[in-house]
């Protein structure tokens, strides 16, 4: 990791996975991401073609609620809710404010803190 690096930004779209596939690439990323000490993740989940919501966001959005990452995951906001919590993350990462822009209403990804 980069010195003073603490956000990483996760692609589970790229290569057109399946949904099994990209909630176990998240899943590995994301202990990676814990374990090299990163405070934060920019997860891309996309928001399909549906205009309803993709299968690899609801995946991922459900895996977020299971206790098993509870050690793992402080919080996390979608973009679509990012303008309301905004501070809160950014006060526990600043570097979160780089991606602001890109993450404000997208409803494509989703911000996690890492414990």
């Amino acid at each position: 990791m980069e010195k003073g690096v603490k956000v990483k930004e996760i692609n589970l779209e790229r290569g057109s996975p399946t949904v099994e596939v990209a909630l176990r690439n998240f899943v590995n990323e994301l202990s990676t991401a814990k374990r090299i000490g990163f405070k934060a993740l920019v997860l891309v989940h996309g928001y399909g073609s549906s205009g309803t919501g993709g299968a690899i966001k609801a995946a991922v959005r459900e895996k977020l609620k299971e206790r098993s990452l509870s050690g793992i995951i402080k919080s996390y906001v979608g973009g679509e809710e990012w303008y309301t919590r905004k501070r809160e993350f950014t006060e526990s990462c600043s570097q979160l404010k780089d991606y602001s822009p890109y993450i404000d209403g997208n409803r494509g990804v989703t911000v996690i803190l890492l414990k």
